[in-house]
């Protein structure tokens, strides 16, 4: 039996096309709306330390800086400059503790520490 090679599917010669997909929303603006609740952002960064990647959590602190009036506004509390806090909040970046606080303490936030839970056997 003989097999077509011009591309075209048999739907596509029979006339029948397949129903374009919808549209997906952003998830960003919800995002930052939920960020804006101190205790949700908390539990975000560390629903996102707890899975160990650096560039995610560089974005997910850039996400909550966005949350609580722009990453501007957060370098201006922390007393860091824009330009600093910008590059901290990179996918790249590498932000030293004083820096890390700081920007956390300008977003009503701060590092803990805590015993991890034993497992039952």
């Amino acid at each position: 039996m003989r097999r077509s090679t011009s591309g075209t599917t048999n739907s596509a010669r029979n006339g029948r096309r397949k129903a374009a997909a919808a549209a997906s929303v952003s998830y960003e603006p919800w995002l930052l709306e939920q960020l804006q609740e101190p205790a949700e952002a908390a539990a975000y960064l560390e629903a996102v330390i707890a899975q160990g990647d650096q560039a995610a959590l560089m974005l997910a602190l850039r996400q909550v800086a966005q949350a609580q009036g722009g990453v501007a506004r957060i370098a201006r509390k922390a007393k860091l400059t824009r330009e600093a806090t910008y590059r901290m909040l990179s996918a790249s970046g590498n932000p030293e503790l004083r820096s890390l606080t700081a920007v956390l303490a300008a977003a009503g936030l701060r590092i803990a520490v805590r015993p991890i839970a034993k497992r039952a056997a």
